[in-house]
């Protein structure tokens, strides 16, 4: 990933709407998430909400799939992966064994969901 998709993609996710719209997608996984659905989970206006997909799905980090009337979206895992991977290549001065109290950590989250 080069500099500047980081950027477009950190950008996106610069705002706490967004930003929350991000994590419950990342929560339903492949399953995705209707618009509508979303916007009652955060209580907000659906046309709010509508804005804040486009700008996630401009960056690539969501796609919506029409079914019907309703549009279920869904995380662009790749393009998470790809962000965490340039984000963690660096990571602790080429010491990775001191970021494995991180991973413990999510896997011991994932465990308990």
């Amino acid at each position: 990933m080069e500099i500047e998709r980081a950027v477009v993609i950190l950008s996106a996710l610069a705002q706490p709407t967004r930003l929350a719209i991000f994590r419950l997608l990342l929560k339903a996984g492949t399953d995705g998430v209707p618009a509508g659905e979303v916007a009652r989970r955060l209580e907000a206006p659906q046309n709010t909400i509508s804005t804040h997909l486009s700008t996630l799905a401009h960056a690539g980090l969501v796609s919506g799939t029409r079914d019907g009337r309703m549009v279920l979206y869904r995380v662009d895992l790749a393009t998470t992966r790809d962000l965490l991977d340039y984000l963690m290549k660096d990571c602790c001065a080429g010491n990775p064994q001191i970021c494995l109290p991180v991973v413990r950590d999510l896997e011991l989250e994932l465990d308990d969901s």
